[in-house]
């Protein structure tokens, strides 16, 4: 009865306890909050990328190859958001969280997307045929990047000695869905009010031809546009 009176407890402690916020203008590490009631609130894009079909990849293919395909897939889109000017905030199994912050954060994680999406396709997906020339004809690394913005309330979430920070707020979770969708060569989904916010050499190409066009489904009632085109790095 010990440990149930203790968790009864804890429980009673956490929705009790009044919360502490304040703005931030940077995303914080784990140590800047405390595992008390404790958060920051932001604006932010928050960016997804996962890739496709991982269930069919360890039930077809040996382990030591499909972390190979994890290991580099996560390499390039961790290496790419940094270098957009994005943050990683978390790891889980075969995809990855970034949030973009700033006047630029929407031009930013769209530069991205499409720059991962180009990764894939002409860096990745050559390289992995290469090094196994034996992988089935159809065999392709494939994923999809979601996109959204909204303002977030970060709090510190777990027990002593194992937790990390929990993202809530729209554009976390509408991002993650996002991110779940697979058609043919689009790889890019974002929501209108990203399209809204993004700069225009992110929507247009240089010769004019529009980079997006509208997903036919809304996704909790937000409308959806989707892209097949690439960044080039």
């Amino acid at each position: 009865m010990a440990f149930t009176d203790d968790l009864r407890a804890e429980v009673t402690k956490i929705l009790k306890e009044q919360w502490t916020s304040r703005d931030g203008t940077k995303v914080p590490d784990t140590p800047d909050l405390k595992l008390a009631n404790d958060a920051v609130k932001l604006t932010g894009t928050v960016l997804y990328a996962d890739l496709a079909d991982s269930t069919g990849l360890v039930t077809l293919y040996k382990p030591e190859f499909v972390a190979a395909v994890y290991k580099v897939y996560l390499n390039c889109a961790c290496r790419i958001i940094r270098e957009k000017g994005g943050e990683i905030t978390a790891f889980d199994g075969d995809r990855v969280m970034a949030v973009f912050l700033g006047s630029g954060m929407a031009t930013n994680a769209c530069r991205a997307a499409l720059a991962i999406n180009h990764a894939v396709v002409e860096i990745l997906n050559p390289k992995v045929r290469e090094q196994y020339p034996n992988l089935p004809q159809s065999f392709r690394v494939s994923q999809a990047v979601g996109i959204d913005m909204s303002s977030l309330f970060v709090a510190r979430t777990g027990i002593r000695g194992a937790n990390d920070l929990v993202w809530v707020g729209r554009a976390a979770n509408i991002a993650a869905k996002l991110c779940s969708l697979r058609e043919g060569t689009y790889a890019t989904y974002i929501t209108n009010d990203v399209y809204s916010a993004a700069d225009e050499s992110v929507r247009v190409s240089r010769d004019g031809k529009s980079m997006w066009e509208s997903y036919p489904e809304a996704v909790r009632n937000l409308t959806v546009r989707r892209s097949s085109w690439h960044w080039a790095l």
